[in-house]
């Protein structure tokens, strides 16, 4: 036979692999890590080798090596289908390539016929043993009988006909007792209306940082919403059309990381008239750190609220740079004083404007006092001359809050150099990752909880906490980036469900600020497994090769592995979470905490003062462009060493992350016990791909996920958070998806659920959020049950 110059092709294509995997290999051996690649390379080298001999013991070689890929990969998958991607999908194809050039090497008259068989057989095979692996998640568990009576509100607000406040209510149970919209009927859900809110930058260096992240509040007839840059609208909440709107003019300078305005408070003042002029007001928090007082009815600014119906929140805090002190989160207004904290943008210097957590008055707007952890005496704005102790820990997230205690609970986030411990203050030491629980009163501590010790992972409590009844006594549900959730008695912080702590890894650029030990929940964790090579994933045996290199080149001790400079350090979880700004949902009559989560892991480098300095790294305020890459390349003015992370541990070329599937998930909780009833991944691979192209399978991937559940007593979760860009409705019983709808932008926030005119409504703010890559939008949109005729 002559020779056969499709072999000659397809052994050029596989020992060029072969050539990679051999080289890579061999370094990925020496590091410690698994031989496969070596022996892949090796074997491709050989079969490339026969097959441009034109001898057909190339095609048999590469054929048992797909044999022992499939092997090697189901020994490491320990049940995870997505795991076997590299080790199929990408051998499978040069597989067809190979069986469809071994006929051009013999003289059977029946070679093609085995070549086509071959080819089937193999396929058959492939599939099957994704179908083998492909689960789904936990088994669902039987559900808990229904509590009688339900756990007690302690806000003073009730959801049903309303959603009166950005967790429903200030006790965060993201919680509606409507029962329209049923397991039996949720299929029938349509869109019922969409209003675009507008009110998004307009200067083009600010509009690559889109999202929205917003909440509504229904009260009355009235939907209340804020845009990207603080416009409230209110809409009627039947039908959507525009009541008011109201533009607080917010300098596109202003905007930090991202376009957030979360939500708005709503307030009625205690013995005011109904109809009387601002006896009901929409107070919101805006971007350049304004509190802004408006009629609910009107949208006119409250002039009693300040003598303008407004309030500067800056006031005592000293030189503010735009976009470093925001308000993106909704305040909480509890005993008539509005609770306020600020999105300090952190990792940009260490003198950045303070963490100070104020309360003011909701009526006047007047400062009722402030909480400086540095300096506990003062009790309203700082003496003549002074301000606010600079960079301390901030509530850049929501709060909860008590009206029958008067205690609003504050989860605070770390100090301004995230990833630096020393120089810090005993009381920043003690208060950083902290919940604090403040009296409305006086405005002083109660108590406060730290998750983490001298914490320089950027693991600070992002979730706004929940308020339950645990066992008789009055509790809060702390959910932290972690994974861990813990519950405390509301009021004294003592801990209800089982604490544990863990050895932490020790050493870093600052081995004495290290503790020893770090604490963890012995109740419930969202936290997996540490991770370990075989983790690492790609589309293809290349890819994930080069991505156990970086894991095994990187320092990972486990959890709290410290940051280090001149060689990555592995975040597992990431800053993201665990649990984030979505917090959680709580049904209070069958006792069922829904958590979504993250899984991602991040890789992270200290770059030394001089090495930023030479890549131009500089703070905001010292920079002439607007980045979007902030929480990427930090500079961390004022400390020995800037910031590098790589989020969510992608891969430079592919863009995919180097951690296997799943990378968020939702689970359901027994709260009394502490059991899981299931976990599922959340998400799908529609929007998803490689080179962040979609790929629009409608495959349950499990994406990272941002914005909250809503539960219905009913038996329905509501979520989007995804990145598949999907609302979907899940069954509490089983945790299966069983209604999902397209949404034009992401659905990075988290939906509501209220009646109005006695038909049920589910309602999300559809704006996209560009660190979570998706669609940018301006959406509001409404699904109902079909009307009747």
């Amino acid at each position: 036979m002559g020779r056969s110059w499709p072999a000659i092709i397809v052994a050029a294509l596989i020992g060029l692999i072969g050539l990679v995997l051999t080289v890579g290999g061999a370094y990925l051996a020496i590091l410690g890590g698994s031989l496969y690649y070596l022996i892949a390379g090796v074997a491709m080298l050989a079969s490339a080798w026969f097959l441009f001999r034109g001898r057909l013991l190339g095609g048999w070689i590469y054929v048992a090596l797909f044999v022992l890929s499939a092997i090697w990969g189901l020994a490491e998958a320990r049940g995870n289908a997505w795991a076997m991607v590299p080790w199929l999908i990408a051998p499978f194809v040069l597989l067809i390539a190979v069986a469809l050039v071994m006929p051009t090497l013999a003289t059977d008259r029946n070679r093609w016929k085995w070549a086509g068989g071959g080819i089937a057989g193999a396929l058959v095979a492939v599939v099957a043993i994704f179908g083998l692996l492909a689960g789904g998640g936990s088994p669902a568990l039987a559900l808990p009988a229904q509590m009688s009576p339900g756990m007690t509100d302690p806000s003073g607000l009730a959801t049903g006909g309303d959603w009166p406040s950005y967790g429903g209510t200030y006790a965060n149970w993201r919680y509606s007792p409507l029962t329209q919209i049923a397991p039996d009927n949720v299929g029938k859900l349509q869109k019922a209306w969409e209003t675009h809110t507008g009110g998004t930058p307009t200067t083009a260096a600010f509009q690559k940082l889109y999202g929205t992240e917003n909440t509504p509040l229904k009260v009355g007839n009235l939907l209340y919403t804020c845009t990207a840059k603080n416009v409230v609208v209110a809409l009627d909440a039947a039908t959507g059309k525009t009541a008011w709107r109201y533009d607080p003019k917010v300098p596109d300078a202003w905007i930090p990381y991202t376009t957030a305005c979360r939500g708005v408070a709503y307030y009625q003042v205690p013995g005011e008239t109904t109809g009387t002029p601002c006896a009901a007001r929409i107070i919101e928090g805006t971007l350049d750190s304004r509190l802004i007082a408006l009629d609910a009815t009107t949208g006119a600014p409250c002039s009693e609220f300040n003598g303008t119906g407004q309030q500067d929140t800056k006031i005592g805090m000293g030189k503010v740079y735009p976009g470093l002190a925001s308000i993106n989160s909704a305040p909480s207004i509890v005993r008539g004083i509005v609770v306020v904290g600020h999105q300090i943008l952190d990792g940009q210097y260490r003198g950045a404007p303070s963490g100070v957590i104020q309360g003011f008055d909701a009526k006047t707007g007047k400062l009722a006092w402030a909480w400086d952890m540095v300096h506990p005496d003062w009790t309203g704005y700082p003496p003549a001359g002074q301000s606010w102790a600079r960079g301390t820990p901030n509530m850049w997230t929501g709060s909860a809050g008590d009206e029958k205690l008067g205690l609003v609970y504050v989860p605070l986030g770390n100090v301004a150099d995230d990833y630096i411990s020393t120089g810090r203050s005993p009381q920043e030491n003690a208060y950083s990752s902290s919940i604090v629980a403040i009296d409305v009163t006086t405005g002083k501590p109660r108590w406060s909880f730290q998750a983490v010790k001298k914490d320089v992972w950027d693991y600070d409590f992002g979730s706004p906490p929940s308020l339950i009844d645990y066992k008789g006594v009055a509790a809060l549900v702390v959910p932290s980036k972690q994974g861990d959730l813990y519950i405390l008695d509301r009021a004294t912080g003592r801990a209800l469900t089982p604490i544990g702590s863990v050895a932490a890894p020790q050493g870093g650029v600052e081995p004495g600020e290290r503790a020893a030990r770090q604490i963890v929940s012995l109740w419930q964790t969202l936290r997996q497994p540490p991770l370990v090579e075989s983790d690492m994933w790609g589309m293809s045996p290349i890819d994930q090769m080069l991505c156990r290199i970086q894991f095994r080149r990187a320092d990972y001790r486990g959890q709290f592995t410290p940051p280090n400079v001149g060689r990555n350090s592995v975040e597992y979880p990431g800053y993201n979470g665990g649990s984030d700004w979505g917090g959680v949902s709580i049904d209070p009559v069958r006792g069922i905490l829904i958590a979504n989560y993250n899984d991602t892991p991040n890789l992270v480098r200290l770059l030394p003062r001089a090495e930023a300095d030479r890549k131009g790294i500089k703070p905001r305020f010292a920079s002439k462009e607007i980045s979007s890459k902030s929480h990427s390349i930090d500079p961390q003015w004022g400390v020995p060493y800037a910031i590098e992370v790589n989020a969510g541990w992608r891969m430079p070329f592919t863009k995919l992350m180097c951690k296997r599937p799943p990378y968020g998930g939702i689970r359901a909780i027994d709260i009394a016990s502490g059991k899981t009833l299931w976990d599922r991944p959340l998400g799908t691979a529609r929007r998803n791909g490689p080179f962040n192209l979609p790929t629009m399978l409608p495959l349950t991937i499990g994406t990272p996920n941002n914005g909250g559940a809503v539960t219905t007593a009913s038996g329905l979760i509501f979520i989007a958070a995804a990145t598949d860009d999907l609302i979907r409705a899940i069954d509490l019983r089983t945790g299966r998806t069983v209604w999902s709808a397209p949404l034009p932008a992401g659905g990075q926030a988290t939906p509501i659920v209220y009646q109005q005119d006695g038909r049920e409504y589910l309602v999300i703010f559809a704006g996209g959020h560009h660190f979570m890559e998706t669609p940018a939008g301006d959406s509001v949109i409404a699904y109902a049950l079909p009307a009747r005729a």
